[in-house]
């Protein structure tokens, strides 16, 4: 359900490197938590993003809840799928349900992450 080849954000999105960019996107617990994703508003390409501050935002049958970026960086691709199909986010959220690629001005901003274990421990507490 948490794959150890990302690291999380206590805010409940995943950080995958990809070469010199990381791909971020929301966790299966946010998702299922957001319920059925109707619309995801996605950052502009070459937009600056901060640890910690707004990426976009997703709309549910229930709520609205930001995603917040994980490194900071420039985003430098987002997912247009989502525009015709947000549910992607409920349905591979590790996958094609990916939200945008950020190059990170900090090599290291990944290092201040969770792994899976310690996310999944996290998960566990919030229960």
């Amino acid at each position: 359900m948490y794959p150890d080849d990302v690291k999380y954000t206590a805010a409940h999105e995943w950080a995958r490197p990809n070469g010199d960019t990381v791909r971020v996107g929301i966790t299966a617990y946010a998702q299922e938590a957001l319920g059925d994703i109707v619309y995801a508003a996605l950052p502009a390409v070459d937009t600056e993003v901060v640890a910690g501050a707004p990426l976009g935002e997703l709309e549910s049958t229930k709520t609205w809840s930001d995603v917040y970026a994980p490194v900071s960086g420039r985003v430098v691709a987002v997912n247009t799928a989502l525009d015709e199909q947000p549910e992607l986010l409920n349905a591979d959220p590790y996958g094609d349900g990916w939200i945008a690629e950020i190059r990170p001005t900090d090599t290291g901003g990944l290092d201040g992450l969770l792994d899976a274990a310690a996310y999944r421990k996290l998960v566990e507490d919030e229960h």
